[in-house]
């Protein structure tokens, strides 16, 4: 679905994205690891438009998206979510949700004067389905609570939820475990589960914790210093010299050795 060919991304004489080469294929979900600074999150904004690349192209579903503004790669499927829930604070859950379908009737001044019918059909329509969300996610419980009251990990749900408004084919989801208790974790792991086996949807997903990758996700594919280590399963991933020494330093792992030599 999406083919990362030789990107790079340079801020002045840093190069946060050192010519990465991946491909993340439809109907999986992918890991993405690697130490803090790797470029994760770099490559995740330039894929997802935030940030336009210094060279390389992305490549969706044969298309080439690369540089493309993110509204328009939100029509064409490609949706992110952010280390920080960014939740309007102000409004209930389920207007957080209902806020996403583009293109909406009440959004033009002549509906909102002389289509007030199709409007509030429009919206009951668009409420229903974010109540079908709210019960997939396990999160009914919260629909009227404001945004801005819900614990972290409630927000991380409200944000994948936002996704599941709209035909989503591929979700990028950047540290969705972070500050979560590990109830909500699993949570929010079962329901990624659900989406990718039965609604087809395609994740990216960074994360430090690795029994959450562990649970989740085939391939694994680790980053150090803007550039591709590794791929594989997780325990191949992890047990590659050169991932083990992108974490742990070449002294760490050189001590390492020695200690289980004289064990």
């Amino acid at each position: 679905m999406i083919k990362v060919e030789g990107l790079h991304k340079h801020f002045g004489g840093f190069h946060a994205v050192d010519g990465a080469t991946l491909e993340i294929k439809t109907g999986t979900i992918t890991g993405l690891i690697g130490p803090n600074g790797a470029g994760k999150t770099t490559l995740f904004n330039v894929i997802a438009g935030r940030l336009p690349p210094t060279s390389g192209r992305v490549i969706m579903d044969g298309e080439d998206i690369t540089g493309l503004p993110p509204h328009v790669l939100f029509q064409k499927g490609l949706l992110r979510t952010f280390q920080i829930a960014h939740e309007f604070s102000s409004m209930t859950v389920r207007e957080n949700l209902m806020m996403v379908p583009p293109r909406q009737s009440g959004e033009r001044l002549w509906n909102a004067l002389f289509s007030r019918g199709q409007i509030a059909a429009e919206e009951a329509q668009i409420r229903a389905k974010a109540d079908e969300v709210l019960e997939f996610l396990t999160i009914s419980h919260i629909a009227d609570e404001k945004a801005g009251n819900i614990s972290g990990g409630q927000k991380k749900l409200v944000e994948l939820g936002r996704t599941m408004m709209v035909d989503a084919k591929i979700v990028f989801l950047d540290e969705v475990g972070a500050g979560v208790n590990r109830t909500l974790l699993n949570t929010i792991g079962d329901a990624i589960i659900r989406l990718n086996k039965e609604r087809g949807y395609t994740f990216c997903v960074i994360e430090h914790d690795m029994d959450f990758i562990g649970r989740l996700c085939n391939p694994v594919i680790c980053m150090a210093e803007g550039k591709v280590l590794a791929e594989g399963t997780l325990e191949e991933v992890k047990n590659d010299e050169r991932v083990i020494e992108a974490y742990l330093g070449t002294g760490l792992k050189n001590k390492l050795k020695e200690e289980q030599a004289h064990a």
